[in-house]
């Protein structure tokens, strides 16, 4: 993707850009008041939404366009920049009408291709920020497709939210991180902004500041926090918001490392690991010919492929290996469930033969 700049005059080149604000525009005064006070700590870029497409119906959808004025307000009182989430091609042309400076794309509207390709239709023509929320789901391919469509319509200041993805068991977190999906994105579009959303993926107001470190320690561009002058009346997400005192707190504590040139010491550690990872390399292609002597052995006697018991074995036994060499026991099972079902695969190929 051809992609350009993000950044706004006045906004400075340097981690982490913030856009700040509450969940949900609940009255003028409430808007006015966040955005003072984020105003009053340095901040540039406020947030809002307007349209709040909620779980269930009965819920607080947001105001409509009667709060894009407001935003409108903001911008003449306070000289921030002023965002929100658009989610059909209506909510894009009410905010080009009312001179709202960056939009953002929901992740349940990102999960949706045809929604995704109408707000890309009706942004035609048009020269605005556009960042994409992850889809709720973790498909890295759905969330690329939906900023490949808004740079197919002529977009090229586009950028990421990275929101966590939804999972039916909750643990620490809201929405689960599952960093290595934006860590691949950065991989393959190393050009394109991504921000972290804390508040969606901590959902507890207590995660913030972690999870804000977390994500300038793996590089990312900048944070888009929800901020509200009275967090513990909010009408949604009140949980999760901080109020303008508490965010500029959190931000002061900020470590800002930089991405700089290997130094030799660190050039010397890393041809170490690329040592490591030939080895291991070379350990799975000796057990993988292994696997398929089994495979031809099992084949010869009439014996299924899969063992369950054996398999158990294995996983119990590697975890706990792993537990006392100082590694998580989850994530030795992740790497022996996928080294089996590989096994696996390469002796259906024997057998099937």
């Amino acid at each position: 993707m051809e992609l350009e700049s993000i950044l706004l005059p006045g906004i400075e080149a340097k981690r982490p850009i913030v856009i700040a604000g509450p969940c949900s525009a609940e009255s003028e005064e409430q808007v006015m008041e966040t955005a003072k006070q984020l105003a009053d700590k340095g901040q540039k870029i406020f947030r809002a939404g307007i349209w709040k497409p909620r779980t269930k119906p009965g819920g607080f959808e947001g105001v409509g366009v009667e709060g894009l004025g407001w935003l409108k307000n903001v911008k003449k009182e306070t000289g921030m920049y002023v965002s929100t989430e658009v989610a059909t091609a209506k909510h894009v042309y009410e905010c080009l009408k009312a001179g709202i400076d960056i939009l953002w794309v929901g992740a349940r509207t990102t999960a949706n291709p045809f929604a995704v390709q109408e707000i890309a239709d009706a942004l035609k023509g048009v020269d605005i920020p556009v960042l994409v929320k992850n889809p709720v789901n973790p498909d890295l391919e759905l969330w690329v497709g939906a900023l490949e469509r808004i740079n197919n319509a002529g977009l090229k200041r586009l950028g990421a939210i990275h929101r966590g993805f939804s999972s039916y068991d909750k643990k620490i977190y809201r929405n689960l991180p599952q960093w290595h999906i934006p860590i691949e994105l950065r991989r393959r579009l190393p050009n394109l902004p991504i921000f972290c959303d804390p508040s969606h993926i901590g959902g507890k107001r207590e995660l913030i500041a972690p999870l804000c470190q977390q994500a300038m320690d793996l590089n990312f561009d900048g944070l888009i926090v929800e901020s509200h002058c009275n967090p513990d009346c909010a009408w949604s997400d009140a949980s999760q918001q901080v109020t303008p005192d508490v965010l500029d707190y959190i931000l002061n504590l900020l470590v800002i490392r930089t991405e700089t040139q290997s130094t030799e010491s660190l050039s010397q550690l890393r041809k170490q690991i690329d040592e490591c990872d030939d080895n291991i390399i070379q350990e799975l292609a000796k057990r993988m010919r292994i696997a398929r002597e089994i495979g031809t052995y099992k084949k010869e006697h009439n014996i299924t492929i899969l063992q369950t018991g054996r398999y158990n074995e294995i996983l119990e036994k590697r975890g706990a290996q792993g537990e006392q060499c100082s590694m998580d026991a989850e994530f030795m099972k992740k790497i022996f469930e996928a080294i089996h079902e590989e096994s696996v695969r390469q002796q259906l190929e024997i057998i099937n033969k």
